[in-house]
């Protein structure tokens, strides 16, 4: 069983197909119930058979916990997409968006790898944590997303210390420059046009993830050509 947060569009939705095409079984989550069926539309009568939709807001921690009470075994692998963007000089931004993007992207990703942890610490499970590369260096204008996203970025490191003798795994992926619903509501007016699509950007993803009997590949980034 693969878990994919944020499925319900860009790379997460992106990932569903692909992974639902080679016959995994998938549980699936998002905020929409409507965007997470129009992903399943998406989908052969086939491959919606191996696919289990949840919706759930990961930032609240009751249905964080509900969602991975649904399985039955531990999942092999958590691929967390989900997340938002927020942009413009900071002076601009208003206090109210500001915790919307603190929510959606460093409290989820607490409360989800909170979880995990709690649940799976002694398991073979491999997560996957879906950044950007504004965790890696300051942007203007995207202050306050870089912050959120270098404060998951340090959530991730600190925790694969802790986790340094568990057969739990610690995934961190820094894609950049997707083109996806994702600029439509972040206030940033940006052409997308030389962006790679989320479905290049996916493909690419799921070839890095193989991993051998004694290796993984740890950190991943994904630049745009």
């Amino acid at each position: 069983m693969i878990v994919i947060t944020g499925a319900s569009s860009g790379l997460g939705a992106a990932l569903t197909q692909q992974y639902a095409a080679e016959d995994h079984t998938l549980l699936i989550t998002g905020r929409s119930e409507q965007k997470l069926a129009d992903v399943m539309a998406s989908l052969t009568p086939f491959e919606q058979a191996k696919v289990q939709t949840h919706a759930a807001d990961l930032c609240v921690a009751e249905e964080v916990s509900d969602l991975f009470s649904r399985l039955s075994t531990p999942p092999s692998s958590v691929i967390h997409c989900a997340g938002s963007g927020y942009f413009g000089p900071i002076e601009q931004q208003t206090p109210q968006a500001i915790n919307q993007l603190i929510n959606n992207n460093l409290t989820s990703s607490i409360l989800v790898l909170r979880e995990l942890v709690s649940r799976y610490r002694d398991h073979k499970v491999t997560v996957i944590v879906v950044m950007s590369t504004a965790a890696q260096a300051g942007k203007a204008n995207e202050s306050t997303y870089c912050a959120v996203k270098w404060a998951v970025k340090g959530l991730v490191e600190s925790l694969r210390l802790e986790l340094k003798d568990s057969p739990m795994k610690l995934i961190a992926v820094y894609p950049g420059g997707m083109a996806t619903d994702f600029w439509q509501t972040s206030g940033k007016d940006i052409n997308t046009s030389s962006f790679m699509t989320a479905t290049e950007a996916a493909a690419m993803l799921k070839q890095a993830l193989i991993a051998t009997e004694h290796g993984y590949v740890s950190d991943i980034t994904i630049n745009r050509g």
